[in-house]
């Protein structure tokens, strides 16, 4: 049954991709949700609802949490899908560029099933939690040491030091901030940065989560303690052999 999950999610998210890119050109419906910056389209929600009803329709007996119109369940109960229909709205809608379809799933609180694909650039990012894959082909990341490598940030924890952020980047060849979660997740994946830093809501991390985690990565809150799955949170998503030599400048 997970198989045929995974070969579900992979479709479901490729046939996302299709449909965005087939309504590029289109003008946008834009509406504000919690601020000017917090930005939602007609196109968020109807992958959302497409998505949504395949899910509904194959797996009845699953539930979804997702981001947009409250949809929302525990995800510690039972079979949960969680999915960000476009993540990195702002960056969809200003650049067509630097955003990703995300689906998870998780039985019981536990990851088991993360999807994310770069849009523009056809790539899917596929795993169940042992292994992950670009495409067709196995990833075998090789995670370098921090003062050798790049850190994904938010801009607003790396500019306010919130969490000791700024401090700990002092220790890294510097930061780079796309706007994206899954971009973030799969920047890690392709080996292009360390780790990712963020204020991030369920649906921004549960795929990366699992997509990360045959790799020695842990997804937890900046000070250590695990996720909550419900609103947002300070987060990190590290190597966790490296969690010692971190501790001292997290906060």
């Amino acid at each position: 049954m997970l198989n045929t999950k995974l070969e579900f999610a992979k479709t479901v998210v490729q046939k996302a991709g299709v449909f965005i890119k087939q309504h590029l050109s289109d003008d946008l419906e834009i509406s504000e949700k919690t601020h000017f910056d917090d930005l939602v389209t007609n196109l968020d929600r109807e992958v959302q609802d497409q998505i949504l009803t395949q899910i509904q329709s194959t797996f009845p007996g699953d539930s979804v949490l997702a981001e947009e119109n409250d949809v929302r369940h525990d995800i510690s109960d039972g079979n949960v899908w969680v999915l960000d229909p476009i993540d990195g709205t702002t960056n969809f809608i200003v650049q067509r560029d630097n955003f990703a379809v995300m689906l998870a799933y998780y039985e019981a609180g536990v990851g088991k099933i993360g999807v994310i694909l770069d849009v523009m650039n056809d790539n899917l990012y596929w795993g169940d939690g042992t292994s992950a894959y670009k495409n067709e082909t196995q990833i075998h990341l090789t995670v370098k040491p921090l003062r050798q490598s790049l850190i994904g940030v938010n801009t607003y924890m790396y500019r306010t030091n919130a969490g000791g952020l700024l401090d700990l980047s002092h220790e890294s060849l510097g930061v780079r901030a796309i706007g994206s979660a899954g971009i973030e997740y799969v920047n890690i994946l392709d080996g292009k940065i360390w780790g990712y830093f963020s204020n991030l809501s369920p649906w921004d991390y549960a795929a990366g989560a699992v997509l990360i985690a045959p790799f020695g990565y842990v997804t937890q809150q900046i000070d250590g303690s695990p996720l909550a799955f419900e609103g947002r949170q300070m987060m990190m998503s590290v190597p966790s052999d490296q969690l010692d030599k971190i501790k001292a400048y997290l906060k």
